[in-house]
């Protein structure tokens, strides 16, 4: 068998180009940190690790299986069974969701530092509610994306918290000692007047992209989703309205609101997302007409099968600024798009997005413009 090595991991089925890496240094300096302690005895679990390189690289050094692994995208998830099967580590490691399951009897966790500070809250508070009292959480980022504030949100879930030399731009912080924990705080919640009978509740763990806050881009597409044309009757479309990348669920909770007769599948590859998006179809009403689905760019949804597609794109991949994400899930609506049918969607003007929308779906229209957003809706040819 070929031995196991870091440099052969790739990011498919995430976007696979030059200048994105599937291991960074941040990676390797945990890996190098944490060598001599995954080779004592004790459950391991791997927290955030994006394309394999914690999760694969303990089972390695500690010649175990059983690896316990988080990871909030499904992306992710598909890409580390991909790189489990290319170096023939399947079935050394188990994918879990974020609670007691993964972390009981654990006890030492390998954690990627996000660089949200209610993720890294959710994080430390699940380890120390779930894991063993002698854990001890190796957690490793960027320097450039860490802050004193992680520090002091470990300090606040255990009683050590020591940080390592940098090396190569990277740091590793170690936790344990975990401090007896209260209830979660999460969801996080907030309400907002977007003009309905009452105000739309929003709910958010962690990892969701902005919380329980309505975006401004956001704010001002919804005032468009009340005025919705008619849907076009290809034989093949099966689906009304998709919230594509739902986040908190704010969208979809405003057209099952607004549209009593229509059923929304609201879908991101985020777990946290689609856990948040879940309880604020709950808070607002409306769960029976809002399913919710974990899904990587409508991967499970068939060709010309939607009606309507409400897309409120990110432009970050993880740390990274990369139109490449924006173009991807453009790819997707396409395809999943009846002929005839609609995307409407709210970007960030600089970004230039009308172009390649006319080009990937059809005809598009401009809805609204702000001094940072633009609203359009492109027609599937």
């Amino acid at each position: 068998m070929t031995p196991f090595s870091l440099d052969r991991l790739r990011r498919r089925p995430d976007l696979d180009t030059p200048e994105l890496v599937a291991v960074d240094a941040a990676d390797r300096l945990l890996l190098d940190t944490s060598a001599e302690r995954l080779r004592l005895p004790g459950d391991i679990a791997t927290i955030n690790d994006a394309y394999g390189a914690l999760t694969l690289g303990a089972a390695h050094l500690s010649g175990r299986s059983g690896i316990r692994a988080f990871q909030d995208g499904v992306v992710h998830e598909r890409a580390l069974a991909l790189n489990a099967a290319d170096q023939g580590l399947q079935g050394t490691y188990r994918s879990l969701a974020l609670d007691a399951g993964l972390l009981d009897g654990v006890s030492t966790v390998l954690l990627r530092l996000p660089r949200s500070l209610e993720e890294l809250d959710e994080i430390a508070w699940t380890i120390a509610a779930h894991a063993r009292p002698d854990v001890v959480v190796l957690a490793a980022g960027r320097i450039k994306h860490m802050s004193l504030s992680m520090n002091a949100i470990l300090g606040r879930h255990f009683g050590d918290v020591t940080a390592g030399l940098a090396r190569q731009k990277a740091r590793v912080l170690t936790a344990s000692a975990p401090r007896p924990v209260g209830a979660s705080s999460f969801p996080r919640r907030a309400r907002h007047d977007v003009g309905l009978a009452r105000p739309l509740e929003l709910l958010a763990y962690g990892a969701t992209f902005g919380g329980p806050a309505l975006d401004p881009g956001t704010r001002l597409l919804l005032p468009h989703l009340r005025r919705l044309r008619p849907f076009p009757t290809h034989a093949a479309a099966t689906v009304d309205v998709v919230d594509l990348g739902c986040g908190n669920g704010a969208i979809a909770a405003f057209l099952a609101l607004t549209h009593p007769d229509l059923r929304v599948l609201a879908t991101d590859q985020s777990a946290s997302a689609t856990a948040s998006a879940a309880a604020t179809a709950a808070a607002n009403g409306v769960a029976d007409r809002i399913t919710v689905s974990r899904d990587d760019a409508l991967s499970a949804l068939p060709d010309a099968s939607a009606r309507l597609i409400v897309l409120n794109p990110p432009f970050h991949l993880g740390s990274t600024v990369h139109a490449g994400v924006a173009h991807r899930l453009f790819d997707a609506c396409a395809r999943v798009l009846a002929p005839g049918g609609e995307l409407i969607t709210v970007w960030n003007s600089h970004l230039r997005y009308r172009p390649v929308l006319e080009r990937v779906i059809g005809t598009t229209r401009q809805l609204d413009r702000s001094s940072r957003f633009t609203v359009t809706a492109s027609t599937r040819r």
